[in-house]
């Protein structure tokens, strides 16, 4: 697990960005408080949580394999695009590994901005990279005990991270 990364001391000077890789799941609400506590300039929250899918009630759990300090340098790097792109007060950026069941929490992202669009932009351009940039691995275990599947990237990710480079 990688503690939270804070940009400048001074917090309303700097945006707050803080990224975790971990096993645990998280609590969106206390991850909002988080990031906005004591913060008068923040005007908007906008927040995108991935969940594992059942993918027709085949999947028994998705498997998310990493590279320790690589995979959360990796994200660091784009929640601090994605601060400075947007003029954010503020980014989380929280990714799980391990076995994950159905219907429960893969990712997060949090960002919070003076205005909404800013922080809605803010969190799409930080997903659309995570799907695309960061380094993780996923396995698909299926019911029965069927073997598992590595799952390919998928094409549709590229052109939606591709949308920012036109920017």
């Amino acid at each position: 697990m990688s503690g939270g990364v804070r940009g400048d001391s001074d917090k309303h000077s700097a945006a707050t960005v803080t990224v975790r890789i971990q096993a645990e799941d998280f609590d969106i609400a206390s991850e909002i408080a988080a990031l906005a506590e004591g913060r008068a300039d923040i005007g908007a929250v906008a927040t995108f949580t991935g969940l594992c899918r059942d993918e027709g009630g085949r999947l028994s759990s998705l498997e998310l394999e990493h590279y320790p300090g690589m995979a959360e340098r990796a994200i660091r790097t784009i929640a601090n695009e994605a601060a400075k792109r947007f003029a954010l007060t503020g980014i989380t950026a929280i990714h799980r590994y391990g076995k994950i069941a159905p219907g429960c929490n893969i990712v997060l992202v949090v960002a919070t901005a003076p205005h909404r669009q800013a922080a809605f932009d803010g969190a799409s351009f930080l997903m659309d990279y995570l799907k695309t940039e960061a380094p993780f691995w996923k396995k698909e275990h299926r019911k029965g005990g069927g073997a598992g599947e590595w799952v390919s990237a998928k094409d549709s990710d590229d052109r939606a991270k591709a949308r920012w480079d036109k920017r």
